[in-house]
């Protein structure tokens, strides 16, 4: 007993420095976001001093400098719209694939689940042009791509939970009269809840963040938060560090409260929509 606190123990310390190796980063960025800009490259592991505090001032350059409030309106539409298309079309689809057993949908399914493994470097080029062929390289356009590139993930995570619905519930409901779609809304989407939330999650954190996709399509013209941060980039190399920590601190906000207000939610929604069935 007293070998398996002693044991209990060491893991938590090691998970406790595991987790603040990680955060790490995070404060340092926090930390140098008060700090002026010159300092920040001379002591960026110092904690300000009146020297080095600068208050605001670095918040201020970043917004002004990134135009940071247009790039958010455009971050926050294109990740709300992609996540919701997403949980819309991706649960329905895997409703389907689990519930009509034929060779198409058996094969649709590892369809998706191959998707999963296609790094996203082997497909940018055909797709930047194919957006731009199609019209897609718009914030409303990028809303279709974000859901090809989500749909993998998504189906198989929803595939797994519904598999542990019972399909009695799904027969009451057409006894009671419901159509294919009611029994959908009325009786399935509500149990998803967990999954659904859980890939809202992961996909919001994913699109938040991502620099690359948005570059290659709509970069040019509607800048999200990662592209706008990435604009402080001056000639040969040079970067107003000050303004830079204080835009990626702003970004990080919204999508860590995000996070926290729905990561109760994650571990459950994982494993049921993983391993059941």
């Amino acid at each position: 007993m007293k070998d398996k606190k002693v044991s209990n123990g060491l893991f938590y310390t090691f998970l406790t420095i595991l987790s603040l190796a990680f955060l790490s980063p995070i404060f340092i960025v926090l930390m140098n976001s008060f700090k002026g800009k010159f300092f920040i490259t001379k002591t960026p592991f110092k904690f300000p001093t009146s020297e080095t505090f600068v208050k605001l001032e670095n918040y201020i350059a970043g917004i002004e400098k990134t135009e940071f409030f247009s790039a958010f309106k455009y971050s926050l539409f294109i990740t709300v719209a992609s996540v919701a298309a997403i949980i819309f079309f991706t649960s329905m689809t895997a409703w389907y694939i689990t519930r009509v057993k034929s060779k198409f949908t058996k094969a649709l399914y590892y369809l998706f689940a191959f998707s999963m493994i296609v790094p996203f470097q082997m497909v940018m080029f055909t797709m930047s042009m194919v957006a731009n062929r199609t019209g897609l390289d718009n914030p409303i356009g990028i809303i279709v791509i974000y859901l090809g590139f989500g749909s993998g993930l998504s189906v198989f995570m929803f595939s797994g939970f519904v598999k542990s619905i019972p399909l009695e519930i799904e027969e009451a409901a057409e006894i009671d009269g419901c159509s294919p779609i009611q029994t959908y809304f009325k009786v399935v989407f509500p149990v998803l809840k967990p999954t659904a939330i859980t890939v809202a999650i992961l996909n919001a954190m994913w699109i938040w963040n991502d620099y690359l996709l948005p570059y290659l399509t709509i970069g040019h013209d509607y800048k999200t938060i990662p592209i706008a941060v990435q604009s402080l980039k001056g000639s040969y190399g040079s970067i107003d560090m000050g303004a830079m920590m204080a835009a990626l601190v702003l970004a990080m906000v919204p999508i860590i409260i995000f996070y926290f207000i729905c990561q109760k939610h994650i571990i459950k929604g994982v494993v049921a929509g993983a391993v059941k069935g």
